[in-house]
């Protein structure tokens, strides 16, 4: 992993709950500098529409960013080049992406590409969720990798909540060989030796991440 040296070029983000609470924090310390003024009409309906719309997109996607820095490595007049390193977390499962931005700009539009896209996610070695990082940071797709992590992390939440809630009810029955992160648990009984049932639980997630 590349480390991201302070310098003039990079730039840090923050997660929607931050956003949220500088938003709230501005519109206080406007008030206050302005002797107890409320904000004008337009600025404070857009302030409210851009809460309303982070809320929504964190309640909905479960998605959100914990860090974000990006590094100019290249710039000219019609091609620029970044290199992105984006955190943050699904619900109970965090990812990594590093991926390089390329920026072409001609006299009639502007044109992106990702390239070098490199995906770190929890998934508890499940062999589904590899071949899907793998088919996506060959063909660069955020938008593929963000719909189906949405889906997946959601299913993956209710299977550890799941098994949670059946270890903290029956301990002396319920085993988790691989942990909450596992995807089966042996239910066994204390007082007859040699027989148990394994409950699995798979999520299934195919390249084209469906």
């Amino acid at each position: 992993t590349e480390k991201y040296e302070a310098n003039q070029q990079e730039s840090v983000s923050f997660s929607e709950e931050e956003i949220l609470m500088s938003i709230n924090s501005f519109q206080k310390e406007f008030q206050r500098q302005s002797g107890g003024h409320g904000f004008p009409s337009d600025l404070k309906a857009e302030l409210e529409s851009l809460e309303t719309d982070l809320s929504f997109l964190m309640k909905f996607t479960g998605i959100q960013f914990t860090s974000h820095c990006k590094k100019t490595v290249e710039k000219t007049r019609n091609r620029t080049v970044q290199k992105h390193r984006l955190l943050g977390n699904c619900h109970s499962l965090s990812f990594e992406l590093e991926f390089q931005l390329l920026e072409m700009q001609t006299k009639e539009s502007v044109s992106t590409v990702i390239t070098d896209l490199s995906i770190t996610m929890e998934s508890g070695g499940d062999s589904d969720v590899s071949k899907f990082v793998s088919r996506t940071e060959k063909h660069g797709s955020l938008l593929t990798f963000f719909r189906s992590l949405s889906s997946y992390a959601e299913w993956y939440e209710h299977r550890r909540c799941t098994f949670l809630h059946f270890k903290a009810k029956y301990p002396d029955i319920v085993a988790l060989p691989d942990g909450l992160r596992g995807d089966y648990i042996i239910l066994r009984n204390p007082k007859v030796s040699g027989f148990e049932l394994m409950i699995v639980w798979k999520i299934h997630l195919d390249e084209e991440g469906r």
